[in-house]
């Protein structure tokens, strides 16, 4: 089972994983991951590393995305059996895009269209429309904000 708890929310917790909704302009950045297909950049937030710290190494490495504003958005809770981890989620800018960090991981990047995303997403769901919807409201505000 798939949660996701918007901010001001922490989980109660340490996040065992983070992700990242990544904007340049009106489009988001997906990464084409071995074994998953396109998705935003996520991964495991490592010992002693600091989740934000975690999703801007994850935009890196399977984007080659260097961030600018990065904002906390909410956290996922993650339910298997009786297992429950959390995961972080982040929105940010992209300021610049360079060769991907670690190609083992991606197999490349594109800038996508909101209304592309059903079509191209991996294992696309009601919650994951809900969610680049709002972490697009919510970059929008970050931009008016800053200017």
């Amino acid at each position: 089972t798939l949660e996701f708890f918007p901010a001001p929310f922490k989980a109660p917790l340490r996040a065992f994983a983070a992700l990242v909704f990544c904007w340049k302009d009106e489009k988001v950045l997906l990464c084409n991951i071995c074994d998953r297909g396109w998705c935003i950049p996520s991964g495991r937030v490592e010992p002693f590393e600091d989740p934000i710290a975690a999703a801007r190494r994850e935009a890196m490495e399977e984007a080659g995305a260097h961030l600018a504003t990065i904002q906390y958005l909410g956290c996922y809770r993650i339910t298997e059996k009786t297992e429950v981890r959390w995961a972080d989620v982040f929105v940010a800018d992209v300021a610049s895009l360079t060769d991907i960090g670690c190609p083992e991981e991606s197999l490349g990047c594109q800038l996508v269209e909101r209304t592309a995303l059903p079509e191209i997403y991996y294992c696309w769901t009601d919650l994951n429309a809900e969610l680049f919807d709002y972490s697009y409201e919510v970059i929008q505000r970050l931009r008016m904000l800053s200017s």
